[in-house]
This record gives C-alpha cells, structure tokens and sequence, in this order.
C-alpha cells in the first residue's frame, strides 16, 4: 500500500506539473549541489552513495546515508558563490531525516534608475532551508520527500515561497538503481511586487548500473519531463564513474541541454557551447570523512567547481 500511494502521488505530481510553464523564479534550485551528482552531468537522481549531498537531488537517497553525518557543499557559479550544509539522522533499522540550509550570495551589483543614472548599489541572494525524510518501503525501495522554505532578496525586495521534492529509488543486487523524483513542487507565499512567480518544477526518471565485473558505472537521467516543447536530446544528461578503488572515483559526464542553451554563433556563423555541457571530478571515501570535487561549465565564459566535505560523527 505504501509504494501504491507513492507512486501514485509522483505520477499526480508529474501530470501536475506538465501545465507548468517553463519561466520560473528560485533558479539556484536547478543546480547542482553534489560532486559526484555534477561530475556526471550534472543533472542526477540514481547514484547510490554513501553521499550526504545527494539528497539534494533526491530526498529518497538518504537511505543510503551514514547516520550522523555531518556535510558542508561549496560551489563557485560564475560570479557568484553558493554554500550549504546538511545533518542526518537514521531511525531505526528503515526511516532517515535531515535538515539542511542553503545560500546563494550574487555579490553587489550597480543601482540606477529609468535614465540610466547610477543611484548607488545592492545586493542579491537566496536561502533555502529543507527538512527531509526517508523511508525504505521495502528492501529494495527507498521513498523520500523534502519540505523547503525559500526566501530571496534583491535589493530592497524580498520573495518567500514553499517547496516540495519527492522520490523515490529502486536498487537490486544486479546494481540497478532507478530513480523518479518531482522537484520544487509548490509556490511563492509572498511576491516581489505584484506578479505571483512559478516554480522550476522539475519531473525527472534517471538509472544508473554498474557494469558487470568493472569498474565502471553508466547513468543516464531524463530531465524536465514535464516540458516536452523541445527536442528530447535536450533531455538527456548521462555520466559514467570510474572506482579506481575501493575509496576513490574518477567521473565525466556530459549535459545535452545545457550545451544547447550555452551555444553562441561567432561572427562568421559558426556555432560553438565552448566547452559547456561537460563535466568531471573526483572523490575520496573514506569511512567516516569524504572529499569530493567537480569542475564544470555552466556558462560559456565561466567555469565552476563544486566541493563536498562530510564527516560521520
């Protein structure tokens, strides 16, 4: 009864969100927040890790969290900086919860009013507090849901709104996970002036396995499914890890969409993404602390590199 219900509550959830538009507030809810999640695309849902970061891309992936872990995220976006923390706790033998807070700063930026006259300047950021929760409805399936309260500042203006990610994730012993996650389900409980924002809702069905006495780790990850105005290529971000032993990875991954959205045509008509779209990184897993690292393009005139450190009390 308990996968019946869930199941049936991602599937509304995905119906749902296919009236949603694709032109939201909260962007800084799109990125990534894992090493490892970045390192293969970016966009993923599947990875079964003793990871405390991915539970920001599926709350149902806490499962597979050491209890007591304590995890701090930084990532260097362009210009701007974005840093977050997360604490966990298991409960009994199949239930987790944790709570996290993350912070996007985008510096101090240049004032001026309708004539283009400089008035002084100010300041931007976002805030995203979450509680999460998990729970394995049987062994080999994890659900997962995380509850996030978003706050924003631009200037003199602020926007507050609530969330909701759900999950879930299945794992056999064949190392066949499968994952389907609906993200930032919710809306603003308080505008910036008068026009009410959506959020980026997000339907996203990913699968990752490891090949058979290798290795290596193949995943795939279909993103904005509930947006199919675009080409389905667009939809894709796929990876694959490498162990290269039992504490250390290696990983690459490359994202469809966002080498599409990041392609500039120069001025003798050739059309180039420089280099956007791909991405990598490295870890080291050791029992009770972790180091994980990603470098990636998200912009063709910026890098970016993502950091995750955690410690198991």
């Amino acid at each position: 009864m308990k996968i019946t219900a869930c199941a049936l509550l991602l599937s509304c959830c995905a119906i749902s969100a296919m009236a949603q538009e694709s032109q939201t507030g909260y962007n800084f809810l799109r990125l990534p927040v894992g090493a490892h999640n970045a390192a293969v695309g970016g966009d993923n849902v599947s990875l079964v890790e003793d990871d405390e970061a991915l539970i920001f891309s599926n709350p149902a992936l806490l499962s597979n969290v050491s209890d007591k872990t304590v995890g701090l995220n930084y990532m260097r976006y362009g210009g701007t900086n974005m840093g977050s923390a997360a604490f966990n706790r298991n409960v009994g033998e199949y239930a987790s919860w944790a709570v996290s807070a993350q912070y996007m700063d985008y510096g101090t930026m240049k004032e001026a009013d309708e004539n283009n006259n400089l008035t002084g300047t100010f300041t931007a950021k976002d805030i995203a507090l979450a509680g999460y929760f998990a729970y394995m409805l049987t062994e080999k399936l994890a659900g997962g849901i995380a509850t996030k309260f978003i706050m924003s500042y631009i200037g003199s203006y602020h926007s507050t709104a609530m969330g909701v990610d759900l999950g879930l994730n299945y794992y056999d012993d064949n190392d066949w996970s499968v994952s389907l996650v609906a993200k930032n389900l919710g809306g603003q409980l308080k505008a910036y002036d008068e026009s009410f924002e959506k959020m980026p809702l997000d339907v996203q069905l990913g699968a990752s396995k490891r090949l058979t006495n290798t290795p290596f780790r193949i995943s795939a990850t279909l993103v904005d499914m509930n947006h199919w105005n675009y080409k389905f290529i667009d939809h894709l971000a796929a990876g694959v890890d490498v162990n290269l032993s039992e504490s250390i990875w290696i990983g690459l991954g490359y994202n469809f969409r966002r080498a599409h959205e990041m392609s500039i045509t120069d001025t003798s008509g050739n059309e180039s993404s420089h280099g956007a779209g791909f991405s990598m990184g490295a870890g080291l897993n050791l029992e009770r602390f972790k180091l994980n690292l990603a470098y990636g393009t998200y912009h063709v005139s910026n890098h970016s590199i993502i950091i995750n450190i955690a410690y198991s009390l």
